[in-house]
């Protein structure tokens, strides 16, 4: 892996926000999910969810992630991603979910409104550091 492709990775991300989400369940196999991906301050990668989601438990239990970054065309640049998730739960994570909605998606209308539906919800936020990055290579 290099730096340029990390790089391209959060810079993908901070753009263009659809991705697949891959990780393991209890016997070994696989789990995908469609998400909303955005970048940290840290230069990792934010989803949220709910902590009871299978993605959420899944990553709880074993902390590797692969996400799929995709843009919104379909036949236009990818990257995969493989890397490891820290859960932050609330009642940490209600600030760093304002700060993901705020990168995903904008100012919200009432953010001590978002503020409750977050803790309502248990929402949690995985956080993954990204440590192999791949994009795809260009047909010959």
């Amino acid at each position: 892996m290099t730096d340029d492709l990390v790089r391209a990775a959060l810079d993908h991300a901070t753009d263009q926000h659809r991705a697949v989400l891959v990780t393991r369940r209890r016997d070994g196999s696989l789990q995908s999910s469609p998400i909303t991906v955005t970048t940290s301050p840290r230069e990792t990668l934010w989803i949220s969810a709910r902590a009871g989601s299978a993605k959420a438990r899944n990553l709880a239990r074993d902390p590797r992630a692969t996400l799929c970054l995709v843009s919104d065309a379909w036949y236009a640049p990818w990257l995969h991603v493989d890397g490891t998730t820290v859960v932050h739960r609330v009642p940490e994570a209600v600030d760093l979910l304002v700060e993901y909605y705020r990168r995903a998606s904008g100012e919200h209308e009432d953010w001590d409104d978002f503020r409750r539906s977050v803790v309502e919800e248990d929402r949690v936020l995985l956080e993954v550091t990204p440590e192999r990055v791949s994009a795809p290579v260009a047909p010959s």
